[in-house]
């Protein structure tokens, strides 16, 4: 199935038929990806009585409680009510789901003990911007799958290049690291409120997705991007983007 859009009076075909997924799967246990020393996911079945919500263990069907942090627990988006003092929820913040995103793969620079994705770094790579933004950050290795963050002082965004962003219109950032910010720093989330611009002219309808992952084989350039979230009034949701690719 294949579709044409219209952009900035250029005509571009995507490809419906093959959808790109760059979220990581939530599986219950240990096999994901880890931050912030969140809780595992966690899915039991239902037990009521003499009903037990597992075809396996005798009950006539499946019916699992999920116990889960996804702020650590793998791919997830989050609004401006994660770092606010007011209520947003990311079902209130996002309100569209298909968007032009741009994917640029981006090293690190090591600034004393840290590894920082700087404003030159994204520069450097960033030839043209859309409205959504999917860094990969190099080196990329299949580890990200099931990486065990915590404590482990991981890479993060510069909040100049937080700003930068903003100020060039990206509304939906997408990155494989458990957050934009250090792991450890007092609580500033200097990235966070940079991007949202919070609290002086809040951004409400930009978000954040992290925990991605994008295989090597996915080539930089312009995509189209279905940003998937559960329904969920709360500040982030386990999400699903998907990519399509443009002709």
């Amino acid at each position: 199935m294949k579709a044409l859009i219209n952009h900035k009076n250029q005509s571009l075909t995507v490809d419906l038929s093959v959808p790109i997924d760059i979220s990581i799967p939530m599986k219950s246990g240990e096999d994901n990806p880890k931050a912030f020393f969140l809780p595992n996911p966690k899915f039991t079945p239902f037990r009521i009585y003499n009903f037990v919500g597992s075809t396996r263990e005798g009950g006539a069907c499946n019916c699992e409680t999920l116990t889960i942090s996804p702020h650590g627990n793998g791919t997830h988006s989050e609004c401006i009510g994660h770092i606010s003092k007011e209520i947003f929820t990311i079902n209130q913040c996002l309100t569209q789901f298909i968007f032009l995103a741009t994917v640029v793969s981006v090293p690190f620079e090591k600034i004393e003990d840290d590894f920082v994705i700087t404003l030159n770094n994204l520069q450097s790579v960033t030839q043209s911007i859309s409205e959504a933004l999917i860094i990969r950050t190099l080196p990329n290795s299949k580890e990200k799958l099931t990486y065990m963050h915590s404590g482990d002082n991981p890479p993060y965004l510069a909040s100049d290049a937080a700003i930068w962003l903003r100020e060039n219109g990206v509304l939906h950032l997408l990155i494989d690291l458990p957050s934009i910010d250090k792991e450890e720093d007092c609580g500033e989330l200097t990235a966070h409120h940079a991007f949202w611009n919070y609290p002086l002219a809040p951004r409400t309808n930009a978000t954040i997705t992290e925990l991605i992952f994008v295989p090597d084989e996915v080539k930089d350039g312009l995509y189209l991007l279905n940003l998937q979230i559960c329904s969920l009034e709360t500040d982030a949701s386990p999400s699903k983007p998907v990519l399509y690719s443009l002709g």
